[in-house]
């Protein structure tokens, strides 16, 4: 029985079958988990989810935050789930023990943090955004700094922002207008005006700890003039007590389409002159600092997509197999017949498969790109701690960017299936759909995460890192290829991944010359493509490990043929599992990859149209 939210199995596949996470635990920084402890971990998690974070879910998004008196509050019900939350220790859960965390690998807290998504996301995001802001004060911060706020950030006990946006620049942070005065005793004065600013006051905590971006005095216009603040909604004193408010005004609360539980807030600070600030590392160091703290945020948002997602596709799935409705189709001249589920017509299934099969290949993709980050932190070796750190700096836009923009789709799908009473608010998957709609806007927009990809991560360490990765995803397609069950699906990745790599290098030709504009003009195409690519190795490294675990359950209760096989499945889960590992990348590699080249002709067109048109021809 599933929990409805997340497919536990999978994960578990994924984390200790295909990516084997328990190389990690012979490393010294993690060498106190064991598989056992990752289960443990996994199952307390998703205790939490369901029984704690999920139930607040349709009552936080009903009741929403309120705006009253200048005070923020949010829903009543979140609470105690956000106490809960700290108690156990989830909020920073991948930190080092020596600063309050759990020390755990980020490849199982990602898991971990898909299942709290997938129950609530809107409220993950308090503890996630103070966890994200904390990191910044831990590794930038002076050891005053990270006594005064950073440990009652981890305990929960303060809250965490990030300050970038305002009302005139968005994803032009240089133009940013807020500025710091620096004074006599090495603080600053803050004043500007912050907005969209997710989680910028509320009342779970008794202080909100904001790391915003500012210009000093006379410094430089552009990102390489801008700095850091520590800027506390209310003083800490340095024996840690609570003093006077801090000159931080909260303006209004945004409202919104979705995650109306999360407090989106316009923050005024400096409006009597007297906002105080830290400068955080070295002055013009913020955007550096920042960066920090965004690639790791854009990772989650990636995990926020896919919690939604999923969640929806458990739910569709659910009511697919209950929902009664019209006859079979290979009975429907047949008057006597009766009506089936809705699961037994073809264009359903095909949606299922589709949603299912991107979910698992998204979700192996993001605990991918979490084991590499891993990797990166335990290796010593020089050469290979460069190699898994540009995966992640690679594929990081990939997971933020195409995890949220499939996520829309899957959400959309899934109020396919449930037809009209999908778009109620009675059931659950318009509010996944609302929900998920953010995480393709903020962190960056997805059309930046595609100029991101484009413009920077593909050239890094001089093609290096997209070079070693096209070359593992070749190696995979070649061993499916001498496989005769998978030679098909092998060919297809083998084409898929040609296609792609064929653009790079066009890329590269135009960049070169007087052709720019193009690549700039396909990055989100080409995002689209390379996203597709990377979910069809996944799916199919899956296939090659599930096919092994059927060959063995097979052969140990004698189910030889196909017929056999197919018997013996529909009764024991765990085959039933690996043969839809299977399904999931079969159904891919035939109807999915094989658009990948075509999509790649499209970008190579050097169709120049978009940026030649009048304005006027728009209409």
């Amino acid at each position: 029985m599933g929990n409805g939210l997340v497919n536990v199995r999978d994960q578990k596949f994924i984390l200790f079958e295909q990516i084997g996470i328990e190389k990690l635990f012979k490393s010294e920084k993690f060498g106190d988990y064991t598989l056992d402890d990752a289960n443990m971990m996994l199952g307390e998690a998703e205790k939490l989810a369901v029984n704690v974070m999920e139930p607040t879910y349709t009552e936080g998004d009903k009741e929403g935050c309120t705006f009253i008196d200048g005070k923020v509050k949010v829903p009543a019900c979140f609470h105690d789930a956000y106490k809960k939350i700290c108690e156990a220790g989830w909020n920073c859960a991948a930190r080092d023990p020596e600063v309050g965390g759990q020390g755990m690998p980020l490849s199982l807290f990602t898991a971990c943090a898909e299942l709290f998504s997938a129950a609530n996301y809107p409220l993950l995001m308090y503890p996630g955004l103070t966890c994200g802001a904390g990191a910044l004060i831990e590794k930038f911060g002076t050891d005053k700094q990270r006594k005064k706020y950073m440990e009652k950030m981890y305990s929960g006990e303060f809250g965490g922002t990030m300050g970038l946006t305002e009302p005139g620049a968005g994803s032009d942070v240089g133009a940013l207008r807020t500025k710091a005065v620096k004074q006599a005793d090495g603080s600053y004065l803050i004043s500007g005006v912050k907005s969209f600013i997710s989680s910028g006051d509320h009342d779970l905590t008794s202080n909100n700890i904001h790391a915003v971006l500012a210009r000093i005095e006379g410094d430089p216009a552009g990102t390489d003039g801008i700095s850091i603040f520590i800027v506390p909604k209310v003083m800490v004193n340095d024996d840690g007590s609570l003093g006077e408010p801090n000159d931080v005004i909260t303006g209004n609360i945004e409202h919104k389409m979705g995650i109306k539980g999360s407090a989106t807030c316009t923050l005024n600070f400096g409006e009597e002159d007297k906002c105080y600030g830290e400068l955080l590392g070295r002055e013009r160091q913020g955007m550096a600092i920042m960066f920090h703290m965004m690639n790791e945020a854009r990772l989650e948002v990636g995990i926020q997509g896919l919690g939604c997602a999923t969640a929806a596709f458990e739910h569709a799935r659910d009511y697919a197999r209950e929902r009664i409705q019209s006859r079979a189709i290979w009975d429907m001249t047949n008057p006597d017949a009766k009506p089936v589920t809705i699961i037994e017509h073809p264009d359903i299934r095909r949606t299922l498969l589709w949603m299912k099969s991107y979910v698992e290949g998204i979700r192996a993709l993001n605990y991918y790109v979490a084991f590499a980050f891993d990797q990166a932190e335990i290796i010593a070796d020089a050469a290979e701690k460069k190699k898994w750190n540009g995966i992640v700096e690679l594929l990081t836009p990939v997971c933020k960017a195409f995890s949220t923009d499939k996520s829309i789709e899957i959400c959309s799908y899934a109020m396919d299936v449930y037809g009209g009473y999908g778009y109620c608010s009675e059931y659950p998957v318009e509010q996944y759909l609302r929900d998920a709609k953010i995480t393709t806007i903020y962190e960056g927009t997805n059309g930046i995460q595609a100029l991101d990809l484009v413009g920077r991560k593909l050239a890094q360490n001089r093609g290096a890192s997209i070079k070693l990765l096209f070359e593992e995803i070749g190696t995979t397609a070649a061993i499916l290829a001498s496989d005769s069950d998978f030679a098909m699906l092998g060919a297809s990745l083998g084409k898929a991944v040609e296609a792609v790599g064929g653009v790079t290098l066009q890329f590269k030709d135009w960049a070169q010359g007087a052709g720019m504009i193009l690549p700039i003009l396909n990055a989100r195409p080409f995002l689209e493509v390379f996203g597709d690519l990377l979910v069809g190795w996944q799916l199919l490294q899956a296939a090659q490990v599930a096919k092994k675990a059927l060959n063995k359950i097979y052969a140990e209760n004698s189910a030889e043929t196909q017929a056999d096989q197919r018997a013996f499945a529909r009764n024991n889960s765990e085959a039933a599992f690996y043969e839809g590992k299977i399904a999931s990348a079969r159904y891919f590699a035939m109807t999915i990859l094989p658009t990948v080249k075509g999509r790649c002709l499209g970008i190579l067109a050097e169709d120049r149209t978009p940026v030649e048109m009048l304005d006027a021809s728009l209409g």
